[in-house]
C-alpha cells in the first residue's frame, strides 16, 4: 500500500508543465504506480484547460482570431479527453528493464528514454545515472542489496525518493514500492533493506555523513554526490 504521495503543490506544477525533468520523471513514475495521484494530475490538468477556454480575450486582438484561439483550444481539450481511447499504455508495451545485482526490475514508463548509463557503486549499494540535463540536481537509480543500507546521514539540501521496488525502512517508518518521499536537513536517518530494493533518487547538494568511518567521504562530497 502506499503512503506516501507528491503534495498538491508539485501535483499542480506538474500539471501545469513547470517542474524540471528530474521531479516531473519522480512524479509521472509515481502516477504510474498510484491510482490515486494519476486521477489528481488528470483532473487539474482538465482544471488547467477549461480556465485557459474560459479566459477573457485580450481587447487588442481581433475577435475572428479570438474565435480561433478558442477553437484550438477547445480541440485540444477534445483530444486529451479521448487520449485514453487513442493511445495504448499497457504495461507490456511502456516498461523498460534493468539488470543490477542478478535481479532484473520493470520500472515505469517515464523512464524509458533516461536509462543508458552503466551501474557503479561498492558493497550493496549501486547507482546509475540519468542524466536530465540540469546543473545542479543529480537524478539516479539507486539499487541497495539484500540486507544492505546506507550509512546514516542528513541532506545539504532536498533528497527526493521514490520507491519503485522492494522494501526499506529508517528511522521514521517502512516504505513499500511507490512511496514518495521528500527531506530535507530537518531529517537524520540512515535506510536499510531485508529484502532489495530500487529507488529513483534526485538530490542537490550533497549527504553529509553522521557517524563512524562513513564521515570520511564529508570532505569530497561535492564529487561524489
Amino acid at each position: 500500500m502506499i503512503n506516501y504521495h507528491p503534495d498538491e503543490q508539485l501535483l499542480s506544477l506538474h500539471a501545469k508543465g513547470e517542474l524540471p525533468l528530474s521531479l516531473s520523471l519522480a512524479v509521472s513514475a509515481h502516477c504510474e504506480l498510484c491510482r490515486h495521484c494519476a486521477d489528481k494530475i488528470e483532473q487539474l490538468t482538465l482544471f488547467a484547460a477549461e480556465n485557459s477556454l474560459n479566459a477573457q480575450p485580450t481587447a487588442s486582438l481581433d475577435s475572428s482570431i479570438n474565435e480561433a484561439m478558442d477553437a484550438e483550444l477547445e480541440a485540444m481539450l477534445n483530444t486529451m479527453m479521448q487520449m485514453d481511447d487513442a493511445v495504448d499504455v499497457s504495461p507490456k508495451q511502456t516498461k523498460v528493464a534493468v539488470k543490477v545485482k542478478g535481479q532484473q526490475y520493470n520500472l515505469p514508463a517515464a523512464f524509458r528514454q533516461q536509462v543508458e548509463n552503466h551501474w557503479q557503486g561498492i558493497g550493496k549499494v549501486s547507482r546509475l545515472r540519468l542524466d536530465t540535463g540540469e546543473k545542479q540536481a543529480r537524478a539516479s537509480l539507486l539499487h541497495i542489496d539484500k540486507n544492505g543500507e546506507i550509512p546514516q546521514h542528513t541532506h545539504k539540501g532536498q533528497e527526493l525518493t521514490l520507491l519503485l521496488a522492494g522494501e526499506f525502512s529508517d528511522e521514521y517508518n517502512t516504505y513499500s514500492a511507490g512511496d514518495f518521499l521528500l527531506l530535507n536537513s530537518d531529517h537524520e536517518h540512515s535506510p536499510k533493506t531485508v529484502e532489495g530494493c530500487l529507488c529513483y533518487t534526485v538530490v542537490d547538494a550533497p549527504l553529509y555523513f553522521t557517524k563512524g568511518i562513513s564521515k570520511l567521504l564529508n570532505p569530497i562530497g561535492e564529487l561524489i554526490y
